[in-house]
């Protein structure tokens, strides 16, 4: 059970850094609550493959975002936003390949 909540918490937290209308305390706040529940992931092969699928699903946002960033002028108000969303989105990426990194660490070592 704690797991599903885990998961779950973990989803809405992605949802939510995922906008681009969260107050920068805010999103920092956020971010430190996601870190807090990826610790409380077991350690196992099923929580390992849900981190993954999210990561993944994260880079293909990563990559879109690049290619709408890419349509706007620079100089814009609209190129700006997207350069800052797209900060956004890396720094939550980087979170996510970071926790797959971790959980692979530790399956592997059980022995899984």
């Amino acid at each position: 059970m704690q797991g599903y909540v885990a998961r779950a918490n973990i989803d809405h937290y992605i949802g939510l850094l995922n906008g681009n209308d969260l107050p920068p305390h805010n999103r920092d706040t956020i971010l430190k609550l996601l870190i807090a529940e990826e610790d409380t992931l077991s350690h196992d092969l099923e929580h390992l493959e849900f981190a993954e699928s999210r990561a993944a699903s994260g880079r293909q946002r990563l990559n879109h975002l690049m290619g709408l960033r890419s349509a706007f002028a620079p100089g814009t108000t609209e190129r700006a936003q997207a350069d800052r969303l797209l900060v956004n989105f890396e720094r939550l990426q980087t979170l996510l390949d970071e926790l797959c990194h971790r959980l692979r660490d530790k399956v592997s070592s059980r022995g899984v």
